[in-house]
């Protein structure tokens, strides 16, 4: 499978940066900035409103925990949600990209990518880089829902993880399995999954509080989402309300519990003052499942629940508490958007940010130098939600099913909507909404009309905050490997150098690696890379798969990947299916590649069968672009036929997919299909490959667009010489 970046958790005592603003430029740390890194816990609810604790007004839920944070700590009146539905939030959180260049940028339901990619640097790979153990506890919310895939959490620098792997699971409090790590692990009849959660967080805790390393816990219970699911009312059982508000209620109280053993726990390690903890929701607050947000003044002074990119949608409470480091009863009106989250944490770690995410950091407003933190010229979101609920959808003026964006400069805050779901209308049919923050919190005065030059300005700002793609800058190891060679590359993806750089790569015993080029530098400058090519030897031949393990050291950075080495599989001997071969390597942009192994076999790794216009193919391969499958023909083969397009599967559900297929030997490029679309049909091969070794079959997008993308490769046949 593709590499995954899996990082070491170096001694943190040995390096190390304090807390500082993020620093442009390549300077690197001086001796003074030398520190322990404090352990870090973020508590991230789902569907959280922003008046739904009591530190922001909540008169009849009690969360006395988190209100005692922050008094204790630091309350922000102006942090946001990314997004004002589940996965783009999250997405956003975790890679310190605003809605118009993050990865994920609708709800798995509302046809947007499920997933994020191996090129997705998230703020744990940059910690378990910088010597972090890292925990994910509770609702990852990507798909798909499998192991060993690069939207994984281990692919994504969680080094421990128990919970939800995919969105729609989520919604189910009693389960019947939760994942750990890489697998499912079946749970008793009736376990109440946000208990066990917590307990598994609580456990890491344990496990790592006298360790030489700092930790990152990672805390996302699916509370208080719907359904309104829980083991005892409590408190609220007395109350005249339905059983389903009663039952919501709980559960921000039990929330509020889970913060509460969190805390303690730290206390009782002795930890407490070299923590930080942050809680925050990742959208506002919902009215599903019969619950009713206004009962409970779920979005205090805002307009707007989830869904919206109101103030109620995206307003969200963010707490921030570290005893000795956070000054009491602190607060901040800082405009802090949660994909901030990355460089603060970076930041407080002490390790360099990657230098290409819209997030700054808000670090100093924790350490107590918030006139030094950066700020935001002006904050960015976008919606293209199709799940609809009655307040959300009113709000809206009835378009909760278009597209819209919102923007926030200053006092001013925007909302447009599109005439449909497409965002490239020209700006003159938008809907556009105009308010002034400072004057109408409530967004309830539409002041557009009196203000056209602003209206003006925050469209242009509006257009160019969204990109349809946004190339990252590569940041950390990665490892490719054809069956003869590994490559590693080492890449500087932030804004200062990495000082005294190495990278090495260790064998099982009886092979051997040589390098073919340098594998240490004295510096590695900001957006350099050090990529170099490792000729592999096994004992013999035939020899099976071999662990490769490589190791770098860049800085403040450590970083580590187990990488699997299988020698070239044997040619083929006869005529036959690519897809009954081993194939060399298979890298996909979505989830494994699959494999219809019809005909007698038994099938592996399924997903829909493979076909074109109601016609279904006994062999084949089913991807989703990007993506490059390889095989070794060993110079035998003579002809390689096979139909490859936009198939059933992916065209059925929307006709928006467009890819471009190539096929490649040694290197060169032998055919180039045009664009390919469910309309088009499959483009029919038939190939002259004699003499070729490696054959790489490969799919690209073809309209910057990857939904919708999934393609396939049907009766890929080889006819040997």
């Amino acid at each position: 499978m593709p590499s995954r970046r899996h990082f070491l958790a170096g001694s943190a005592a040995a390096v190390g940066l304090a807390a500082l603003p993020q620093v442009a430029g390549p300077a690197p740390a001086s001796a003074a900035e030398v520190t322990t890194p404090p352990h870090l816990v973020v508590i991230l609810a789902d569907d959280l409103g922003y008046g739904d604790l009591g530190a922001y007004g909540q008169k009849l839920i009690t969360t006395p925990r988190i209100d005692r944070l922050a008094a204790e700590g630091l309350r922000f009146t102006d942090a946001y949600a990314a997004a004002a539905v589940c996965a783009p939030s999250r997405a956003a959180l975790l890679t310190g990209l605003h809605t118009g260049h993050a990865a994920v940028r609708a709800n798995p339901d509302s046809g947007g990518q499920g997933g994020l990619g191996a090129g997705d640097t998230t703020f744990a790979e940059v910690l378990r880089a910088r010597g972090y153990r890292t925990g994910l506890f509770g609702k990852w919310g990507f798909g798909p829902e499998a192991g060993e895939q690069p939207s994984h959490p281990g692919a994504r620098g969680f080094e421990e993880f128990y919970g939800y792997i995919d969105h729609g699971h989520a919604h189910q409090y009693r389960p019947a399995y939760l994942w750990h790590n890489g697998a499912r692990e079946t749970l008793p009849a009736g376990t109440y999954a946000p208990t066990a959660i917590a307990e598994r967080a609580l456990g890491f805790i344990d496990a790592h509080a006298a360790g030489p390393d700092p930790f990152l816990v990672f805390l996302t219970p699916n509370l208080p989402h719907a359904p309104s699911e829980i083991p005892d009312v409590g408190a609220y059982a007395a109350r005249s309300w339905t059983q389903e508000n009663k039952a919501h209620a709980a559960q921000i109280s039990l929330l509020d519990a889970q913060v509460g053993a969190v805390v303690d726990r730290l206390t009782a390690h002795g930890i407490a003052d070299r923590t930080v903890v942050l809680v925050a929701s990742d959208n506002g607050p919902h009215e599903e499942g019969g619950v009713d947000p206004d009962l409970f003044d779920a979005n205090g002074p805002l307009r707007g629940y989830k869904r919206n990119l109101y103030e109620g949608g995206v307003r969200v409470p963010l707490i921030a508490w570290s005893p000795g480091r956070i000054a009491p009863g602190t607060v901040s009106a800082r405009p802090t958007p949660l994909y901030d989250l990355l460089p603060t944490l970076a930041d407080l770690a002490g390790a360099p940010a990657p230098a290409d995410i819209d997030g700054l950091s808000a670090a100093p407003v924790l350490t107590g130098a918030p006139a030094t933190a950066p700020l935001h010229d002006h904050l960015y979101w976008y919606r293209d939600e199709q799940g609809v609920t009655a307040r959300a959808n009113a709000q809206d003026g009835g378009r909760a099913k278009k597209v819209a964006e919102a923007i926030r400069k200053d006092r001013w805050k925007g909302v447009r909507f599109a005439p449909t779901r497409d965002r490239s209308a020209p700006d003159a049919q938008w809907r556009f909404e105009l308010y002034d923050l400072a004057a109408d919190l409530g967004e309830q005065r539409d002041v557009a009309a009196a203000n056209p030059a602003v209206v003006a300005s925050l469209t242009a700002l509006l257009r160019s905050s969204w990109a349809q793609t946004h190339p990252r800058r590569p940041w950390g190891l990665t490892v490719v490997s054809d069956g003869v060679t590994a490559t590693t590359t080492l890449a500087n993806g932030t804004s200062r150098a990495w000082p005294q750089t190495r990278v090495t790569l260790a064998v099982p015993a009886g092979w051997t690696a040589i390098p073919t080029g340098p594998a240490t530098a004295p510096s590695l400058a900001p957006g350099a890379r050090l990529t170099t090519t490792w000729k592999i030897t096994a004992p013999a031949p035939g020899s099976g798969p071999a662990a490769l393990t490589v190791r770098a050291g860049a800085g403040v950075f450590r970083f580590t990947e187990a990488h699997p080495f299988t020698p070239l599989p044997a040619p083929p001997t006869r005529d036959g299916h690519l897809s009954d071969l081993p194939w060399v390597s298979a890298t996909n942009g979505w989830g494994p590649v699959e494999i219809d192994r019809s005909n007698g076999r038994k099938e592996g790794g399924d997903g829909t069968p493979i076909a074109f216009g109601g016609v279904t193919h006994a062999k084949g391969l089913g991807v989703h672009a990007p993506s490059e499958v390889v095989y070794h023909l060993g110079g035998r083969a003579a002809r390689f036929t096979a139909l490859v397009g936009i198939d059933d599967f992916s065209t059925n559900q929307s006709a928006a997919g467009a890819t471009r297929a190539l096929v490649r030997g040694d290197g060169r490029t032998l055919l180039t299909t045009p664009t390919l679309t469910g309309a088009s049909g499959p483009t029919a091969i038939d190939l002259d490959v004699t003499g070729v070794r490696l054959l790489h079959l490969v799919v690209q997008d073809a309209d910057s667009n990857s939904a919708f993308d999934h393609t396939s490769w049907a009766r890929p046949h080889i006819t040997l010489a």
